[in-house]
């Protein structure tokens, strides 16, 4: 099966679909806007166990040279430059980039670059400082070309790779296919999963270790009019007719804790990592 099917198309195909008319706004786009990079910030910054769970899990060492592939906000690179010797990320989004060095300078960190360019986009040759001991990309796989962005990391890192993706259908896939109609008029798409990402390896002649887990998260808000507003470019509304679509499928879905209004979500993750 895997001999007569191109993987990489799959992806590709599953990816434009997700991309196009019937799908949720492209991440780097999504995150231009300084106020939604900070407020995921704060939201992942809750799941400080699951941080350092992936943080330890890497082969690294206080000598390692890292690279973080997709770091948005800091989340993992952060801490991660406290244990190794430097963390060179790379991130497109202009509200992300920002909210990183915040980050950085916040903390006092010495030992981070960011380059502030799409994986695609990126010239090895002179955007980066190669090899590195560690590259890893944490849910930041919207390349559309998956093949040649796994080509890249494995010739950027002289050790380890790790990819962190998805398994099956997600919370916020649910939310969107349950309203996705009503705002559109048209399906939703989610993109492609680890089984598609497995098989793209598998016929690149890497047999990654792979392990799969659970993860729950708490999106907070301190208003029906802040969810709105924060979850406004995910649903990419554009009109006041769809704005109160949103709404009216918010204020359903969204309950009352502690004085906060919780979107709440879980999800099936899955970690893939190989020598090289």
């Amino acid at each position: 099966m895997t001999d007569t099917i191109d993987w990489n198309e799959v992806w590709k195909s599953q990816m434009l679909k997700n991309l196009g008319p019937g799908s949720a706004a492209d991440c780097a786009n999504l995150w231009n806007e300084k106020e939604n990079a900070k407020h995921f910030l704060r939201m992942v910054q809750e799941g400080g166990k699951r941080i350092r769970k992936i943080i330890n899990g890497m082969k690294t060492t206080p000598e390692s040279r890292v690279l973080d592939i997709g770091g948005g906000p800091g989340t993992l690179a952060v801490p991660l430059a406290k244990n190794v010797a430097h963390v060179t990320v790379v991130e497109p989004s202009e509200g992300m980039m920002s909210v990183l060095q915040d980050n950085i300078a916040e903390h006092g960190i010495g030992n981070i670059s960011c380059v502030q360019k799409r994986w695609e986009d990126i010239d090895p040759g002179s955007d980066l400082v190669a090899p590195y001991d560690v590259v890893f990309a944490s849910y930041s796989l919207g390349m559309l070309d998956i093949k040649e962005a796994i080509q890249k990391m494995v010739a950027t890192s002289s050790k380890y790779v790790y990819l962190y993706w998805f398994a099956g259908e997600t919370s916020w896939d649910a939310h969107y296919r349950a309203v996705w109609p009503q705002i559109h008029g048209s399906a939703y798409h989610p993109g492609p999963r680890c089984d598609v990402l497995y098989n793209v390896l598998y016929q690149m002649g890497i047999y990654p270790h792979v392990e799969v887990f659970p993860l729950h998260s708490v999106n907070r808000f301190s208003s029906l009019d802040e969810a709105v507003e924060r979850l406004r470019s995910n649903y990419q509304i554009t009109t006041e007719s769809q704005d109160t679509v949103l709404r009216d499928y918010l204020r359903k879905a969204l309950e009352e804790e502690k004085g906060s209004l919780v979107l709440r979500g879980s999800s099936i993750r899955v970690r893939m990592w190989w020598v090289i």
